[in-house]
């Protein structure tokens, strides 16, 4: 096959007829390109006669949502192959397993999780997920703490920080993320009926100013290898099972962000409950439901972290007393105030969330995205004096009074 170009269907059945040991030399193969991301083509191909499947995604070097006129470097891919391989050692049930990576097409053929749902998909159906806290708990606190100084040797840690700079992924995020919403940007997307409450995130320099100390964390602080990306729409789920999937925005920075935006993300679906519910009652429940699995996935995690600190901490000096709960204290708080900026984003900024954009009702529509800004610039004012989970919970019922 030849170098790089986007694959067509037909090409991407052709290059998984010559997988080793995949599929059978008699398999039927049929193919479908199933992305509805910004930023990649991904192919289904089964085989009709095994009912064998896999996935094969390959890396566009522009984003699909601009066009042409945004390219992205094709890199993003090995970078992303590399870190679920990375995360795989670590948490080999929580991610999919990667069969191959192709340098040339910057192609990654991974296992097919079609068994599993998208999680924003479950979460707008009103579905349950019992296990997802402790599943998402513990992936999140072994992937950042083994890829840390606190757990792994820091000079491997340094020169792994090498491997996985990424600048044009970071550059998405710090712009759309952490500049774009706060001014009056070309690439903002916003529902015009919630203009008065934008205008006034735009003069707001108190809030500013926390977004920029946020922003600065982002930029320059390299604790672990994040995700950079861990959304609901980046998780599939079954009841019992978790898989943490598209870690393109991978690169070393602020625990708290990953954290964040899981928190985010949950938060936004409970914005978006204005329509998923049924009925108050349903809408109450649910919402219950979602602040606890918030709590969850911090307690979760910080239980699981603190006991691999414990027990397999790299650093003489970190064992110092009252040295980790400090550490946990500020990452809390960094956590809460990057949850804010997930949210405020999905609203304001270029791409949004189904949660709330697949709402019909233009009233309801514009009543959940005041709430998620809401809860979300709350958020963001308060995240350097908070405390525990329990507030971060507070604020989100503070909302809906």
């Amino acid at each position: 096959m030849s170098p790089y170009h986007p694959l067509t269907e037909a090409e991407a059945i052709e290059y998984a007829r010559g997988l080793d040991g995949v599929f059978p030399r008699e398999a039927r193969l049929v193919c479908r390109e199933i992305g509805d991301g910004n930023l990649n083509l991904v192919f289904h191909i089964v085989d009709e006669s095994s009912g064998r499947s896999l996935i094969m995604k390959q890396a566009l070097p522009y984003a699909k949502i601009v066009g042409e006129s945004w390219p992205l470097s094709l890199d993003r891919a090995r970078i992303e192959s590399e870190v679920l391989q990375i995360e795989g050692s670590l948490c080999p049930d929580l991610v999919p397993h990667v069969y191959r990576f192709d340098k040339d097409l910057y192609l990654t053929v991974m296992e097919d999780l079609s068994d599993h749902i998208i999680m924003r998909k479950g979460l707008m159906e009103c579905r349950r997920y019992p296990l997802f806290a402790g599943h998402i708990g513990r992936f999140l606190a072994r992937t950042l703490f083994f890829t840390s100084d606190l757990g792994m040797d820091q000079k491997e840690k340094k020169r792994q920080a090498g491997r996985f700079i990424n600048p044009d992924q970071c550059k998405i995020t710090e712009d759309l993320i952490f500049d774009e919403p706060y001014t009056d940007a070309p690439n903002n997307s916003f529902d015009p009926n919630i203009r008065g409450e934008v205008e006034a995130i735009w003069a707001d320099r108190e809030l500013h100013l926390q977004v920029a100390m946020l922003r600065q964390k982002f930029l320059t602080e390299g604790q672990a290898l994040l995700h950079g990306d861990l959304h609901t729409g980046s998780i599939f789920v079954r009841e019992d099972s978790t898989k943490v999937i598209d870690p393109e925005f991978a690169y070393y920075g602020p625990m708290g962000f990953d954290i964040g935006a899981v928190m985010a993300n949950l938060l936004l679906n409970f914005a978006g409950q204005e329509h998923w519910s049924a009925d108050a009652k349903a809408r109450t429940d649910y919402r219950n439901y979602l602040l606890e699995t918030v709590r969850g996935v911090w307690t979760e995690f910080e239980a699981n972290f603190r006991t691999l600190w414990n027990e397999q901490g790299t650093d003489r000096m970190f064992a110092t007393p009252g040295f980790q709960d400090a550490f946990l204290r500020r990452l809390f708080r960094d956590a809460a105030g990057f949850a804010g900026c997930k949210m405020v984003r999905r609203i304001i900024g270029l791409a949004h969330v189904a949660d709330i954009d697949a709402i019909p009702d233009p009233e309801t529509k514009a009543q959940a995205e005041r709430l998620a800004l809401a809860i979300g610039t709350a958020l963001i004012r308060s995240h350097s004096s908070l405390t525990s989970v329990d507030e971060v919970l507070e604020t989100a019922r503070k909302a809906v009074q």
